[in-house]
């Protein structure tokens, strides 16, 4: 399978691809844990069916030491017990902002109390941030039908 369009190779999506990848890194840099925001990564990949994005971010998580188990589990992560209340909150929030359109008052005041009692506001900036960014990263490789299983961890930096 390949890709339909070069990304990187061109012009216009590589330009926005650089901006997209300099924004990453306030979120990075940010005080959300970093095994949080690979939590959060991988789900919304996983509902925005972006394949070659859940690969990625299964295998960064699995490479910073998280638990294969617990990455096996994020799919079903209401009916786990591996989660921690401030992942699951998380979690619930990633979910709630990937399937906005579903919602006609988008994200619940519950899932953002919830939110907010588990992560400061700096933190709750970066995971907004981040859920964004993902569905962002998760559209262009769906529409250009990026394919998936060759990543391998650290090749973009």
């Amino acid at each position: 399978m390949d890709a339909r369009m070069n990304l990187f190779g061109n012009a216009v999506a590589g330009k926005f691809l650089r901006y997209l990848n300099s924004g990453s890194k306030a979120v990075t840099d940010s005080a959300l844990p970093a095994a949080t925001q690979e939590l959060v990564k991988i789900r919304a990949s996983q509902i925005n069916g972006c394949g070659f994005c859940t690969d990625m971010h299964t295998k960064d998580a699995m490479k910073a030491g998280e638990d294969v188990q617990r990455l096996l589990l994020v799919a079903a992560w209401r009916e786990a017990t591996v989660f921690t209340p401030a992942e699951r909150a998380a979690l619930e929030l990633a979910e709630q902002g990937t399937r906005i359109a579903d919602a006609a008052g988008g994200i619940t005041d519950e899932a953002w109390e919830n939110a907010a009692q588990h992560f400061d506001e700096e933190q709750l900036g970066a995971l907004v941030s981040l859920i964004a960014l993902i569905n962002a990263y998760n559209r262009v490789n769906v529409i250009v039908q990026q394919p998936a299983g060759d990543y391998q961890p650290g090749q973009f930096g």
